[in-house]
């Protein structure tokens, strides 16, 4: 009997010890992720300021979601293949409505933010809408038992850390405000607008971290996700922008701007799907806040490459200075915030709860939260697989014959810079994640 209880006892401790394990490495990737997350994010809000030039927000969010959706069933084909993501939607089918819903969310949310960068400046929207951090960790809290019996130090840094992260963001925003300022007579319905994208952003991550504590990998999710976005911001255009003879479908004046915009959508999905398994390896409440140091990379664009910052005064540039070193400081206090074994059992209950509601087994789930799902079933590339690739590559070589550059200074020096820093940042993370995952 004594043999049996020990060996039971070793039994518990060594489950213990695995879970603690796989935790601990979950936290390095997941903070890794992202802050890679910010870098490519922050780059891709550029083509957003094509709404100053007379194009219609529906329009610009039609155009980005086309490029978006060419990516999220690019990138999934590319790194896993279409057998292994249809095998990993088909087992879980419950959660394609719930893709579906977060891309609904997702399409509605990015129109709305063309119309806050449209009335009160991307400077103003930008802090706005990131507060969708507060929400998720809110969302985290109540739904997935995210901080659920964390050390106090622990709730102090995620929570001051994105306070941390909000507040720098807005000093950031503001520190591009100078000569009048951007703010116009159509001020209280672009704040409006902006605060409406949190909201809907900050819920978004909801049907995520359901997926991802049901085992499902990131690269399937969003491969169902941009349906529901494509189809959500197509019926935005009918209803709203003119139907079909919306001028997005007609005008010469769109058709050299789309690839720009389709770029812009590209080097979103890359940011959005590091951003992804961060959330499903830190959890909403530490994963939004970081992958929201986007408006640091952001602002780095503008000031370096665009020169926004060539003609501010001194008050602007301190903005600029303790906005960025507050910014670190809260992407540092989150970063340390490692769960606790309390914490981490609080989240193996939600687990085992999304397991139990939907018949799903409780020890594959676990092996797949950790980053080791459909391990060694993966089988090969299909020849659709290379067509899809095929397609993708052509889609952006005929829009690129027919693209003008837009007339923008730019400072070549600084763009060659960070733009190798966009790559660098995603073969770095992008290695790390095959390497200890293989994309799982």
């Amino acid at each position: 009997m004594h043999g049996s209880s020990h060996a039971k006892e070793d039994r518990i401790a060594s489950t213990t010890q695995a879970k603690g394990t796989i935790y601990a490495r979950r936290h390095g990737l997941g903070v890794a992720c992202g802050l890679a997350a910010g870098v490519w994010l922050g780059a891709a809000e550029a083509p957003t300021k094509l709404v100053n030039a007379g194009f219609s927000p529906y329009a610009i969010s039609l155009c980005m979601v086309a490029g978006v959706f060419t990516a999220r069933w690019t990138f999934p084909t590319l790194l896993k293949g279409t057998r292994y993501v249809f095998a990993d939607l088909m087992e879980k089918k419950h959660l394609i409505v719930w893709a579906v819903l977060a891309g609904a969310l997702w399409a509605v949310a990015n129109t709305l933010t063309v119309f806050a960068i449209r009335d009160v400046g991307l400077t103003i929207a930008f802090p706005l809408w990131n507060t969708n951090s507060l929400i998720g960790i809110l969302w985290g809290r109540l739904l997935f038992n995210e901080l659920k019996g964390a050390q106090p130090k622990n709730v102090a840094k995620v929570l001051l850390g994105a306070l941390a992260i909000v507040a720098a963001a807005v000093m950031l925003g503001f520190s591009t405000i100078h000569g009048g300022g951007e703010a116009g007579h159509r001020a209280v319905s672009g704040v409006l607008a902006a605060t409406g994208a949190s909201l809907l952003w900050g819920t978004m991550y909801v049907p995520y971290r359901k997926a991802y504590i049901s085992g499902m990998n990131p690269l399937s999710f969003v491969t169902a996700f941009t349906v529901g976005e494509l189809v959500t911001v197509f019926c935005l255009v009918l209803a709203f922008d003119g139907g079909f003879h919306s001028p997005v479908f007609h005008s010469a004046q769109t058709r050299p701007m789309l690839f720009w915009l389709f770029l812009g959508g590209f080097v979103w999905v890359v940011g959005d799907l590091f951003q992804q398994f961060a959330t499903k390896y830190l959890g909403i409440g530490r994963g939004i806040p970081l992958s929201n140091t986007n408006q640091l990379w952001g602002l780095a664009w503008g000031a370096l490459v665009f020169g926004e910052l060539a003609t501010a005064d001194r008050p602007h540039k301190l903005l600029v200075i303790f906005g960025s070193i507050m910014m670190i400081l809260g992407a540092l206090a989150i970063s340390s915030a490692v769960a606790t074994e309390r914490e981490q059992t609080s989240t193996n209950e939600a687990l085992k709860r999304e397991c139990d509601r939907y018949n799903l087994s409780y020890q594959a789930v676990l092996a797949r939260y950790a980053g080791s799902e459909f391990e060694g079933q993966e089988g090969g590339r299909r020849w659709w697989d290379y067509a899809i690739l095929l397609a993708a590559v052509g889609v952006f070589v005929w829009l690129g014959k027919n693209a003008v550059i837009p007339s923008l200074h730019m400072n070549h020096q600084w763009l060659a810079v960070l733009v190798l820093l966009l790559i660098a940042t995603a073969a770095g993370c992008g290695w790390g994640l095959w390497k200890a995952t293989r994309f799982s």
